[in-house]
C-alpha cells in the first residue's frame, strides 16, 4: 500500500507543517525514508527491533514513523505529554533500540536516565549522547542526514509484512506498574485503513488538518496513515490547538474531513453558537416553525464555515459527547457522526456515516468486526461490550496475564465498557465497567497512577481520583491517629492540600493534572476485600 501510494502521487505534496515553510512531496518522503533506512543499518538495527518516537505531531514525525515501519522495525509511539521518567519506563519496557525525538523530549529523558545525565555532565553535546540501551536521533536532522544516493520511483521497495506480524507497540500508560504495550499487528493497521476507504472514500478526504496526537491510535489511523495511503495532503498543526489557532487553521486549510474529540466541537458550539441563540429575542423567534428553520439553516452554514466551509463530515470519537451539544447538532442537521474504538483495536470498533447515524449511538460494527452485548436483553439491559475480528490486537507485550483477561478463549476482546444494542445493530455506550477515565482530548487516564503519587504523602491514608465535567479531583482521607502521629490538626492538613496538589501535578503529564484535592472526614466505604467502592464517589 505504501509503495503504491508513493509511486502514484510522486510529485504531489504529502505533508505540510501548518504555519511554516516545512513541506514534503511524496518523492521527498520516500527519499528521507531511504536515508533513514541506511542510518538504521549503520546502527545495527535489525528487522523486528523496536524504534520509539516521541514528539509533537509534525511532517518529520510522520516520516520517522514510515521509515521505521517500512524497514520492518516495530514502532513505539510515545505521547510527548509524558514526563521523562514515564518515557524512560516505556523505552525500557519495550526494549527500544532507538529513540527519535526533538530536543525538548531529550532534555526530559536526560533528566530521568542516569547514563545520559552522566554524559551531559561530562560536556557531551546533546545529540551526541547515547543511552546504554538505545541510540538517539534528533528528528530535526531529517532532511540533512548525509547519505547521497540516486533515487527514483523504481527504487521504492519496502519490507513485506505478514498480517499477524507485530507492527506497533502502543502504550496506554507511562507508569511501570500500569504499562500496557498494546501489540498491534499489520492486519489491524491495514483493516483500519481499508475501513476508512470503504466508509469515507477518497472523494471525501482530499485535505486534512491533523489535530490529534499521532501517538494515539485515533489520530494515527485517521489523521495520518489512511490519508497517506490514499494520497491526501495532510497539514500538521504543530502548535497547541487554542481556539484562535484552530479557527484560523480551519479557514486556511479548508479540510474536507475533520477528525475531532468532543471537546473541540463543544467549545465551538457552546462558546460561539449557544450565547447567540439563548437570548430572549432569539428564543422567541425559534418558537415560530418557518422562522426557526431559516435560522437553523443559517447557523448550520455558519458552523460549517467555522471548519473551513468544505467539510463533508465531522467524525467525533475518543470521549463522551455532551448531550445538549449533540441535540443541537441534530436539530440543525449538522454532518457529524460519533465512532467507537479503543487502542486494542487500532482503534475502530463501530461507526456509521452521518447520513444514517442514529443519535446517541456510536454506530454499528465496523467491517471485519463483530460486536455483541453480554446481556440477556441487549436492547434494554446494559452489558459489557465485547468485540472480535481483524482489528483486534495480538495481546499485551510481556503481559500474558492481562492478555488472557482481555481476550477470552473464543477470541472476544472484553472492552470494559457497558452498552446496549438496538435491533439494527447500533451500539449505545451506557457506562464504563473499568476504572479508566477519558480525558477531554481522548487521552486514557488511569486513576491508580495519580493515586499512587498521592499516597506518597505520609499524611494521606486513602484516596480516590474522580472525574467531574472533564476535570480530575483527588478525594483524600487521613485518620485522627495519623494526624496525632505527625502532630497536626485537621485544619493544618486541609490548608496544606493545595501545595501538595501542585507538587503531585509536577510529577504527572498535562492531561493527568488535578484541579483540587478535597478532604474527607471519614474513610471510604470498602468491599469485604478492603477495596474502595469507587462507583460510590464518581
Amino acid at each position: 500500500m505504501l509503495e503504491t501510494t508513493i509511486r502514484e502521487h510522486w510529485t504531489e505534496v504529502a505533508y505540510t507543517d501548518y504555519g511554516t515553510d516545512v513541506q514534503f512531496t511524496f518523492a521527498e518522503v520516500a527519499k528521507e525514508i531511504k536515508r533513514l533506512h541506511l542510518f538504521f543499518e549503520d546502527l545495527g538495527i535489525a528487522k523486528t527491533d523496536k524504534i520509539a518516537l516521541c514528539e509533537r505531531n509534525s511532517s518529520k514525525w510522520a516520516i520517522g514513523y514510515l521509515a521505521a515501519l517500512t524497514y520492518g522495525a516495530v514502532v513505539v509511539p510515545i505521547l510527548n505529554d509524558f514526563n521523562g521518567e514515564q518515557i524512560v519506563n516505556i523505552l525500557a519496557h519495550s526494549d527500544s533500540k532507538l529513540l527519535m525525538c526533538g530536543e525538548g523530549i531529550l532534555k526530559k529523558v536526560v533528566g530521568a536516565d542516569e547514563s545520559l545525565k552522566a554524559q551531559m555532565e561530562q560536556g557531551t553535546p546533546l545529540f551526541d549522547v547515547k543511552a546504554d540501551a538505545y541510540a538517539i536521533l534528533n528528528l530535526a536532522t531529517i532532511g540533512t542526514i548525509p547519505y547521497d544516493m540516486p533515487f527514483a520511483q523504481a527504487d521504492v521497495r519496502y519490507f513485506t509484512d505478514n498480517p499477524d506480524d507485530l507492527a506497533m507497540l502502543s502504550y496506554t500508560s507511562g507508569s511501570t506498574g500500569h504499562s500496557k504495550g498494546v501489540m498491534i499487528p499489520y492486519r489491524a493497521i491495514v483493516s483500519n485503513v481499508q475501513f476508512a476507504d470503504e466508509k469515507l472514500g477518497m472523494e471525501h478526504c482530499t485535505r486534512l488538518l491533523s489535530l490529534l496526537p499521532m501517538a494515539h491510535m485515533y489520530g494515527f489511523a485517521f489523521e495520518f496513515m489512511y490519508e497517506f495511503c490514499i494520497g491526501t495532503h495532510v497539514h500538521f498543526l504543530t502548535k497547541a490547538p487554542s481556539p484562535t489557532v484552530l479557527l484560523k487553521a480551519f479557514a486556511d486549510v479548508k479540510p474536507t474531513i475533520v477528525i475531532a474529540v468532543p471537546l473541540i466541537i463543544e467549545k465551538i458550539v457552546q462558546g460561539r453558537i449557544f450565547p447567540v441563540i439563548q437570548t430572549a429575542r432569539m428564543r422567541n423567534l425559534l418558537r415560530i416553525p418557518f422562522v426557526s428553520s431559516i435560522i437553523y439553516g443559517k447557523i448550520r452554514r455558519r458552523l460549517l464555515n467555522v471548519f473551513g466551509g468544505q467539510v463533508y463530515e465531522v467524525i467525533v470519537g475518543g470521549a463522551a459527547f455532551n448531550s445538549d451539544v449533540e441535540d443541537f447538532l441534530r436539530k440543525i442537521h449538522f454532518p457529524y457522526t460519533v465512532g467507537y474504538g479503543m487502542t486494542e483495536c487500532a482503534p475502530i470498533i463501530c461507526y456509521r456515516d452521518w447520513k444514517t447515524f442514529v443519535k446517541s449511538s456510536c454506530g454499528e460494527a465496523a467491517p471485519r468486526m463483530e460486536v455483541k452485548i453480554l446481556s440477556k436483553d441487549p436492547e434494554n439491559v446494559p452489558g459489557e461490550i465485547v468485540t472480535r475480528g481483524t482489528n483486534v490486537m495480538l495481546g499485551y507485550y510481556k503481559n500474558p496475564e492481562a492478555t488472557a483477561e482481555a481476550i477470552d478463549k473464543d477470541g472476544w476482546l472484553h472492552t470494559g465498557d457497558l452498552g446496549t444494542m438496538d435491533k439494527h445493530g447500533n451500539v449505545f455506550i451506557r457506562g464504563r465497567a473499568k476504572n479508566m477515565l477519558l480525558g477531554a482530548n481522548g487521552q486514557n487516564i488511569y486513576p491508580e497512577e495519580i493515586e499512587e503519587k498521592l499516597m506518597g504523602h505520609a499524611l494521606i491514608d486513602e484516596c480516590v481520583v474522580v472525574q467531574r465535567e472533564q476535570k480530575l479531583y483527588g478525594l483524600v482521607y487521613t485518620s485522627d491517629d495519623t494526624l496525632r502521629t505527625h502532630g497536626m490538626t485537621r485544619e493544618d492538613f486541609n490548608s496544606h492540600l493545595d501545595q501538595y496538589r501542585r507538587h503531585v501535578n509536577s510529577l504527572l503529564p498535562s492531561f493527568y493534572q488535578l484541579t483540587a484535592l478535597e478532604p474527607r472526614n471519614e474513610e471510604f466505604q470498602k468491599t469485604p476485600k478492603r477495596n474502595i467502592k469507587r462507583y460510590l464517589y464518581q
